[in-house]
């Protein structure tokens, strides 16, 4: 499955929402789709939209702090782990059960401590205070072909700066949806999201 490199962060999403939310995601174009554990009843959700929606996107869970509970996003049906920190323990963890890997880093030790342990792509978090420029600079260093993901501040007014210092995509949180939005309104700020993505790659 070929996916934007979009990942829509969905912290305090309910079971009850979650349904419309990510099939009004997936009608704009977002077909990865985080569900941070913090979330109420996190685990609940992810297996239910991936067991609805697995074949449309691919779901996964944010916030994952430890390989017990990789593990139980494993089970639940997730296909990707996202970690606001450099945890390896995580990060080889969900290597092994086959799950894609995303971890937050914020320097060039974090980025390459990320990388030998066998992640995926790298999430610089929180973009907004590494910014463009500094994004850039550790980019320089690290493999080409590593996706790097711009988290915390990005939003479809700044996807163009953020590509130019080299990221391959961005994780959109409470820009893409806050506790209370409805499928609708979660649908337009993704249908913004995917034009300035587009926009931006095509440059």
């Amino acid at each position: 499955m070929d996916h934007r490199h979009i990942i829509a962060i969905l912290r305090g999403i309910t079971p009850a929402e979650t349904l419309d939310v990510c099939k009004a995601l997936i009608a704009a174009g977002i077909t990865m789709i985080e569900v941070p554990l913090n979330s109420p009843d996190a685990l609940t959700s992810i297996a239910s939209a991936a067991r609805t929606l697995g074949e449309d996107a691919a779901i996964g869970a944010g916030t994952v702090l430890s390989p017990a509970q990789a593990k139980a996003v494993a089970e639940a049906g997730g296909t990707f782990i996202v970690s606001p920190d450099t945890n390896r323990d995580v990060i080889a963890e969900t290597v092994r059960l086959g799950l894609l890997s995303y971890p937050g880093v914020f320097s060039p030790s974090d980025a390459f401590s990320a990388i030998a342990a066998g992640a995926t792509g790298l999430k610089f978090f929180p973009a907004e205070v590494l910014g463009p420029k500094g994004i850039k600079a550790m980019k320089a260093v690290l493999p080409p072909d590593m996706p790097v993901y711009a988290v915390g501040g990005a939003s479809p007014d700044n996807f163009g700066e953020y590509f130019a210092a080299g990221c391959t995509g961005f994780g959109l949180g409470s820009y893409i949806y806050k506790p209370g939005m409805t499928a609708a309104q979660v649908a337009e700020r993704a249908a913004a999201a995917v034009a300035a993505y587009d926009a931006g790659k095509a440059r």
